[in-house]
């Protein structure tokens, strides 16, 4: 569908905290007027009318693995953005833990290549850190790449930062934003020596959370703002899974000045160490899902803001991966086609407002990384839009599933809202369940 004009009418428009009946005109890629009523000037205009559906911006996801180059039999960046916007995100920032890895300027240029031609949403890419590539980071351009991405933890084998004076060498020596993936590689693999001595490689799904523990977390993102403090460093610890991490971080001033900064993922907030049982590995993350008082304690700390942003953390992996023993099992499952979904589903509980939902989807990942005129329903910033109907029910099955895995841990379940239309740059990219062919993304730049 063509991005000429379009005219959003009678819409329940969500911006900065508010709610407000309204029309949109978006003109090329931009939105150039919201007013209480707009005529259509000419029939050349594409009218649509969204009586009674919520009209919101569109999702930035700061943390995806779309898996190319090098693990394309998982998910590619043109599968994985076609399910983003889908699913109502219409930015995202993928991780360096491809094959080969981010960590040089020419394998960079390498993915911006491949997302230019082949994105359906809006796209970055962090960079990652290594012990040996402090040359490279400083490099970076800051107004084309998100930032840094650091593994303090063992996810993603020879990008594992465990040098300390190199850690403390990066966080002195880059303006870029760094993000952490926090958990002690120490503890880790101590409690999983522990497990596999009593049950070998097939260690029982509900010990996950036990071996990736809460210490386990909370020892490596408490260093981690303890080096940020010490250095001045700007730092965003991803995806918190434990209540008691929550307390490393403050309320007390507003996003734009925070200097340390947070986020929770979906799978975080929906399921519970009681899934286990039923879901098995394709609720395997990591860091671990972990108990119900965790999951309380981290929408607690959302609603305040303490945590700052909502994510999804997207990390397919075949479902004949999955079905390995637990030791085989890879940790990470798909999420963008169904975050949206399952956050106004837990509004439809009363556990959060869409106004909140917006916040931390929206406004603050673009105030996080200062991405430049997105993240709003605002007049001059780009038409990233997506309309709701929280009153259209459908239910996830093999058959709407887009992601190149196949398989979704929310198989089955029944959700009350229904994403109805996704606009990229003012451009109608995705409704009711059809994604047309017209890519309309762009890099994302950011104002620093």
């Amino acid at each position: 569908m063509s991005n000429k004009t379009t005219l959003i009418k009678n819409a329940k428009i969500v911006n900065e905290g508010t709610i407000f009946n309204g029309d949109i005109l978006i003109e090329g890629e931009f939105i150039t007027k919201i007013d209480t009523s707009i005529s259509a000037k000419s029939s050349d205009v594409n009218v649509f009318d969204a009586e009674g559906k919520y009209v919101i911006p569109g999702m930035i996801d700061d943390q995806v693995h779309f898996r190319e180059p090098g693990l394309t039999h998982k998910a590619n960046i043109e599968t994985e953005s076609r399910a983003a916007i889908a699913g109502g995100i219409t930015s995202f920032i993928e991780m360096p833990n491809t094959n080969p890895q981010t960590t040089t300027i020419e394998k960079l240029n390498d993915k911006f290549a491949i997302a230019k031609e082949t994105a359906y949403a809006n796209y970055s890419f962090m960079f990652g850190g290594t012990n040996d590539n402090l040359d490279e980071i400083l490099k970076v351009d800051p107004k084309q790449v998100a930032g840094l991405k650091l593994f303090l933890g063992s996810s993603t084998g020879n990008m594992l930062v465990d040098n300390p004076e190199v850690l403390e060498k990066i966080f002195s020596s880059t303006d870029l934003l760094i993000s952490v993936h926090c958990e002690d590689e120490e503890t880790i693999r101590a409690n999983t020596e522990v497990y596999k001595a009593r049950y070998g490689e097939d260690i029982p799904m509900n010990f996950h959370p036990i071996i990736r523990s809460e210490a386990a977390c909370y020892l490596s993102s408490s260093k981690a703002i303890e080096l940020a403090k010490k250095t001045g460093a700007r730092l965003h610890v991803f995806h918190l899974s434990t209540g008691k991490e929550t307390k490393l971080f403050s309320n007390k001033i507003p996003l734009k000045d925070k200097k340390i900064t947070s986020e929770v993922c979906i799978h975080h907030l929906w399921f519970s160490d009681k899934d286990y049982d039923e879901k098995g590995t394709l609720i395997k993350w990591n860091p671990a899902v972990k108990t119900e008082k965790d999951r309380a304690q981290l929408l607690k700390a959302l609603l305040d803001d303490r945590i700052d942003v909502i994510a999804t953390d997207h990390a397919p992996h075949t479902i004949e991966e999955k079905n390995n023993v637990y030791t085989k099992a890879p940790s990470g499952g798909p999420l963008v086609q169904h975050a949206l979904p399952a956050l106004l589903e837990m509004h439809h509980r009363g556990q959060i407002s869409i106004e909140k939902i917006v916040e931390k989807t929206a406004h603050n990942p673009a105030i996080l990384f200062n991405v430049e005129k997105r993240g709003y329903v605002k007049e001059g910033y780009y038409a990233d839009l997506v309309v709701v109907d929280l009153n259209n029910p459908w239910t996830v099955n093999k058959d709407n599933i887009l992601y190149k895995c196949g398989w979704s841990p929310f198989e089955g379940t029944t959700f009350k809202s229904r994403i109805l239309q996704t606009y990229v740059n003012g451009g109608l990219a995705y409704a009711n369940f059809k994604i047309y062919d017209t890519k309309f993304a762009k890099q994302l730049t950011f104002d620093r």
